[in-house]
């Protein structure tokens, strides 16, 4: 089966309602994702580092029980694991506090292999943030060269407005390395001071990418792609626990599709016909529906159970064809 490689941070989420902690999640947005991933029966690595003490280990433990190998991932024995704290509001969306004490961010591991047609998935601050971009730039561009396929969530938050100069090099030379690009609109209005996908995908990403997703919570998501396709999907009404992870298993249900229906780095270049979008944008809805349903920041067993049989039949229907 083809593998999903998953860069970025790794953090505990304590989330609050009513001032009060009601749950503590491993989390971070690439790692959200992975997770989910691991848990439908994809075979996920994940990438990232940690400190030696009893949450990091506890997050690598938490890997390991949802089937994503852990063992790409660098731990400090010197450093302290990141926290976060998530406040949830009346909509049950979150605000939040950030706690780190690396003394800086440092990105240490061995190359995993990568074969054509692989996926690896990167995206938020972590991504462009300059201490850690020669490792990161590094293992994009090796992947880019073995054939895999780049799935690029921006998520660029307004904590990080103040630097967006600083890191628009970075920016671009992810867009360029890409061969799907999700934000939202509000990641962009940051980034570009502009919200709109027509004007986003014409003026900063189509140089760069043909295949383009802009999210905008309950409004419709837009899907811009290689071929001239140009389509609105409409997001279901869900009553929502919390939204933590909600773009994050987006992106893993995207890429869940990609690896189901047999999408590959040839038919992104050349052009995937609608039909095929619809289905892959189905899958990423239904991740993201499911993960608002709880306040954990992955898909959950009863949902994963089922999108792993529907994984294995599809396979085996794809070699039997083949």
């Amino acid at each position: 089966m083809r593998k999903v490689i998953g860069i970025g941070e790794t953090i505990l989420d304590i989330i609050f309602k009513n001032e009060q902690p009601i749950g503590a999640v491993p989390g971070g947005s690439v790692f959200n994702g992975l997770i989910s991933l691991g848990r439908v029966g994809v075979n996920a690595a994940f990438i990232s580092e940690t400190g030696n003490d009893r949450v990091g280990q506890r997050i690598i433990r938490f890997l390991e029980d949802n089937h994503v190998d852990a063992s790409c991932m660098s731990v400090f024995p010197e450093s302290k694991s990141p926290i976060s704290l998530a406040f949830l509001n009346e909509q049950n969306d979150a605000e939040y506090i950030f706690y780190k004490d690396h003394p800086h961010d440092r990105l240490d591991f061995n190359l995993p292999d990568i074969q054509a047609d692989d996926i690896v998935m990167f995206g938020s601050f972590y991504a462009v943030n300059p201490v850690i971009r020669s490792q990161v730039f590094s293992f994009l561009e090796y992947a880019h060269n073995r054939g895999a396929i780049l799935y690029y969530d921006v998520n660029f938050r307004a904590s990080h407005a103040s630097e967006v100069m600083k890191v628009t090099p970075n920016i671009l030379e992810n867009l360029e390395l890409a061969d799907v690009i999700r934000g939202s609109k509000e990641d962009f209005e940051v980034m570009f001071n502009k919200s709109d996908a027509d004007s986003l995908y014409r003026s900063q990403i189509s140089f760069y990418c043909k295949n383009f997703i802009c999210t905008g919570g309950a409004e419709p998501l837009e899907l811009r792609a290689q071929g001239g396709i140009s389509k609105q999907y409409a997001i279901a009404k869900t009553e929502t626990v919390s939204t933590i992870g909600a773009g994050d298993n987006f992106n893993a249900g995207f890429v869940y599709g990609l690896v189901k229906y047999g999408v590959t780095h040839q038919m992104l270049d050349e052009g995937v016909p609608e039909t095929l979008w619809d289905q892959v944008i189905a899958e990423a809805q239904q991740f993201s529906a499911n993960v608002c349903q709880s306040i954990h920041n992955s898909v959950d067993l009863t949902f994963a159970e089922k999108k792993k049989q529907e994984l294995e039949a599809a396979l085996k229907e794809m070699e039997k064809n083949n």
